[in-house]
C-alpha cells in the first residue's frame, strides 16, 4: 500500500487529510507531538484528535509521537519507508502572530527547520513523492493593507474596479512590509519548498492558505477566530476585537476543501508549485458580520469589546484569488460558504462548549 505521511495529523487539516487519504487507499503515518497543548493550552491539545484517528482508521493509521525539529528522527522515519512514501503533507506548525513573538527560537524552529529537516528526508528517500506544505498569506505581510481600501458600514473592501477586486494573487510582493515573527518563520519555509522543487526537481506545492476553518479547530483564543468566536458566542466568554473597528475582512475555508484540493493537487502535481487557497469571493467574512452570525446561528448575543490595537502584521483586508488553481485543476470548487461553515463548527461543538461552561 502506499503511504501518505502527514504531519501535525491531530490538528484541523491534518486530521481531516488522515480520513481523505485513507479513504483513498493510503496507509497513513501521521506525526504529532501534541505541541499544540504547549502553544494554547491543554484545551487545544491534539491527545483527543489523535486518539479519534485511531479508532476510526485502525490498521490503515499509524500513530508516531514524532517533533519535527528532531533531523535524525525525520530521517529515521523516512528511511524506514523509503519509496512506499508517495505523499507528504506537512500541515505542522505554530500557527499564531502572538505566540511566535514570545518564542521566536521555538517558532522558528518549528515554522522553518522543522520544514527543512522533512524536505531533506524527502529528497534522500521518496524524491518522487509529493510534497504538499500548507503554508499562509501571512507570507505577504501587511503589504494587503497598503491597497487602497474604503469603509462601508460592516467592513473594509477593495473598489470594484480594482484590479484584485476578486482578490489577492500569489503576484502580490512579499517584500518591505512587516511580517510578524510568525510570518517571517513561514516565509522561510514556503521559500525553502519551492526551492526544493525547483532545484532537485520535486512535486511540491505551497498552499498560501487563508482562514482554514472547520468543526475540529480547538477554538483557541490565538489560533481559529471563527471557532473562537462561536465558542464564546456560546458560553458567554468574552471576546476581544482587536483594531480596524472590528471590520477586518477575511476568507475562510473549510477543511473538508482545503484536503479536496491537496487530492487534485497529488493527482497531477507540478515542480515549484505556489497557489493561493481561502474561501476567496465565495466565502469571507468582516468580524462585525461573522460576530451577527454567530449569534443567529447560536441565538445567544456575544459580550465583546473593542481594541484600538491591531495585531503586529495583521490583515485589514484579505481576500484570496484561487482562480490560478482552479485553471489547473478544474474539477475541484468550494463546497462550504460562510454560513456553513460556521453551522457546521457550532453543530458539531454546542454540546460540548456548553458542557465545559
Amino acid at each position: 500500500m502506499p503511504i501518505a505521511l502527514i504531519t501535525g495529523s491531530g490538528g484541523l487539516i491534518g486530521s481531516e487529510s488522515a480520513r481523505y487519504f485513507a479513504e483513498q487507499g493510503f496507509d497513513v503515518v501521521g506525526l504529532d507531538n501534541d505541541m499544540r497543548a504547549y502553544f494554547f493550552g491543554v484545551d487545544a491539545s491534539t491527545g483527543p484528535s489523535s486518539k479519534r484517528l485511531a479508532d476510526e482508521l485502525g490498521e490503515s493509521f499509524r500513530p508516531v509521537d514524532l517533533d519535527i525539529r528532531d533531523q535524525d528522527g525525520v530521517d529515521r522515519l523516512f528511511a524506514e519507508h523509503k519509496s512506499q512514501i508517495e505523499l507528504v503533507v506537512h500541515t505542522a506548525a505554530q500557527p499564531s502572530h502572538d505566540w511566535a513573538a514570545r518564542e521566536p527560537h521555538t517558532d522558528f524552529g518549528v515554522n522553518a527547520v522543522g520544514t527543512l529537516n522533512l524536505l531533506q528526508a524527502a529528497r534522500e528517500h521518496c524524491p518522487s513523492a509529493t510534497f504538499i506544505f500548507t503554508s499562509t498569506n501571512k507570507v505577504y505581510g501587511d503589504r494587503p493593507n497598503y491597497l487602497p481600501l474604503v469603509e462601508l458600514d460592516t467592513r473594509w473592501e477593495l473598489p470594484e474596479d480594482h484590479e484584485w477586486f476578486g482578490g489577492i494573487p500569489v503576484e502580490m510582493s512579499i517584500d518591505r512590509c512587516t511580517h510578524s515573527v510568525f510570518g517571517a518563520s513561514k516565509v522561510a519555509a514556503d521559500i525553502m519548498v519551492q526551492e526544493y522543487g525547483r532545484y532537485f526537481d520535486m512535486p511540491t506545492v505551497c498552499f498560501r492558505g487563508g482562514c482554514l476553518t472547520g468543526p475540529q479547530h480547538a477554538g483557541a483564543q490565538l489560533h481559529g477566530f471563527l471557532a473562537y468566536l462561536m465558542r464564546c458566542t456560546v458560553t458567554g466568554e468574552p471576546y476581544t476585537i482587536f483594531g480596524y473597528k472590528g471590520k477586518q475582512v477575511r476568507d475562510n475555508i473549510h477543511a473538508h476543501d482545503v484536503v479536496r484540493a491537496f487530492g487534485a493537487f497529488h493527482k497531477a502535481p507540478k515542480v515549484a508549485a505556489v497557489y493561493n487557497l481561502g474561501g476567496g469571493r465565495e466565502s469571507n467574512v468582516s468580524m462585525l458580520e461573522a460576530i451577527e452570525l454567530c449569534q443567529g446561528i447560536a441565538g445567544r448575543e456575544l459580550g465583546y469589546t473593542m481594541s484600538d490595537q491591531a495585531r503586529i502584521g495583521d490583515h485589514q483586508w484579505y481576500v484570496s484569488d484561487f482562480e490560478a488553481f482552479k485553471a489547473d485543476y478544474p474539477d475541484w470548487r468550494l463546497t462550504y460558504g460562510i454560513e456553513d461553515v460556521l453551522k457546521d463548527i457550532y453543530e458539531c461543538n454546542v454540546e460540548r462548549w456548553l458542557a465545559l461552561a
